[in-house]
């Protein structure tokens, strides 16, 4: 009788210890040490299934019983806790997120941007890194700005490269190229030095073709300080290639025609 009391006792102490430690548990690493010291291989209440062969016979069934029902309260208390301890930091997220779930959801983009549009934007980006900016200009220009002060008068030959579009209105067209767009920045930035980029769409009335279209894309660079040199433009046209193209692009410089450049090249 002395025996079976006392191995009660110990069952009793060992559920009340447990749960008192439970009791401060505060975070789930706590509770999981818990678990490891409680319900473990090693706890106490593992420990009495281990030594139930030292007990009498006739005790070992009821002292089985009684510390099945310790290991089982055990377990409750450990789920119990866990679930509150959940419970509790979902809340403190809800609370220091401030996360409205009223708010309507991220629209989902559809298709993709166009390979020319894609292509600009790398080389905006590829001369932006190299110091240039991005001068806008207009696509309908009087045929001064696209013309005559690019040295192309009226009766100049140059103008028979372009089949140009007019409008109704006298003297203003489509433009052909975006050299309009020197002249203008030049105006606007003299006599401040300037590097900047024209890119933009041009038209021409060409026959259509897998070639060519009446509206094409053109990208121009204008440099214009002290001391600016042949050299410079070679190496920035060839540093662009290599960032375009890769550090295995070949480029090749050879002597051409502008009315309004000179000396004048082409970059194949």
């Amino acid at each position: 009788m002395v025996e079976k009391e006392a191995a009660l006792n110990n069952l009793e102490k060992i559920k009340a210890d447990a749960l008192a430690v439970l009791e401060e548990v505060a975070n789930q690493e706590s509770l999981e040490a818990w678990r490891v010291s409680h319900l473990g291989r090693s706890s106490p209440v593992m420990g009495v299934f281990s030594s139930m062969g030292t007990l009498d016979k006739d005790l070992r069934p009821l002292m089985g019983k009684a510390a099945n029902e310790v290991r089982q309260a055990l377990e409750t208390a450990f789920e119990e806790k866990r679930q509150l301890l959940e419970a509790q930091a979902l809340q403190k997220a809800l609370e220091t997120e401030q996360l409205d779930v009223t708010l309507p959801g991220r629209p989902i983009a559809h298709g993709r941007l166009h390979p020319l549009t894609q292509v600009l934007r790398r080389i905006t980006r590829i001369f932006g890194d190299m110091g240039f900016q991005v001068y806008p200009s207009p696509e309908v220009e009087t045929d001064d700005y696209n013309f005559t002060y690019l040295n192309m008068p009226p009766y100049h030959p140059a103008r028979d490269m372009w089949d140009t579009f007019y409008t109704k209105t006298e003297g203003v067209l489509l433009r052909t190229h975006t050299s309009p767009g020197q002249i203008r920045v030049m105006r606007d930035r003299a006599p401040e030095p300037i590097r900047a980029i024209l890119p933009g769409a041009t038209m021409r009335y060409e026959q259509l073709s897998a070639r060519s279209e009446i509206e094409f894309a053109q990208v121009e660079v204008l440099v214009i300080g002290k001391n600016v040199t042949f050299a410079e433009l070679k190496g920035t046209l060839e540093d662009f290639a290599r960032r375009l193209f890769g550090e295995d692009a070949r480029t090749r410089l050879r002597p051409s025609h502008f009315p309004f450049t000179e000396p004048s090249a082409e970059m194949d």
